[in-house]
């Protein structure tokens, strides 16, 4: 799975174009979990050099962003499904709650379907043919939080073994400390 997702996101983000993804779980006690996989994702991969010294030639790492999706469906989903940029979608859905199962479903089909256009009036077409991918498990446990954290770290070294980059050194965040450690020394 590690691989299958690095391959899709290189693919969306370096030949689609794609410039973030979203994260959406659809259990509210994982609420941060787009932000610790934003911090995962923007601070290993974003490279521009990579191991052996010569430039990138082509973009590293998306924006990673997201919310609990129940949440969500009335914040951002409009720019998911009718929007004009593409955005891969990533949801994490337990088999907790029959309403939220019934409503990530429905977004994941929305997202792959839309609507025919001889169905709708024109503003309200949706083109469908948006990239999402539905990780789904019984309920959330200490365990499964273990394997979903491990599941995208593999994602992102996969990443930076295609992008020939480190995606463990942290050389931009070292300067602003060293620069930080430089003006309290003044």
């Amino acid at each position: 799975m590690p691989v299958l997702l690095a391959l899709l996101a290189i693919w969306y983000n370096n030949f689609s174009g794609a410039q973030s993804q979203a994260i959406l779980p659809y259990d509210n006690r994982l609420d941060r979990f787009p932000a610790y996989l934003q911090q995962l994702q923007m601070e290993s991969s974003g490279k521009s050099v990579r191991m052996d010294g010569k430039p990138v030639r082509c973009d590293t790492g998306m924006i990673i962003w997201g919310e609990a999706g129940n949440n969500a469906q009335h914040s951002f989903y409009q720019l998911l499904h009718q929007g004009t940029r593409l955005v891969p979608v990533d949801f994490l859905l337990p088999e907790t709650s029959p309403l939220s199962t019934a409503n990530c479903l429905a977004q994941a089909e929305a997202l792959m379907d839309g609507t025919g256009e001889a169905d709708v009036e024109p503003y309200r077409l949706h083109v469908g043919n948006r990239p999402s991918n539905t990780i789904h498990y019984e309920r959330m446990t200490p365990g499964v939080l273990g394997q979903l954290i491990a599941l995208y770290e593999h994602k992102v070294f996969v990443e930076g073994v295609v992008w020939g980059i480190d995606s463990f050194d942290q050389w931009g965040v070292e300067l602003g400390k060293k620069l930080a450690n430089a003006r309290l020394a003044n």
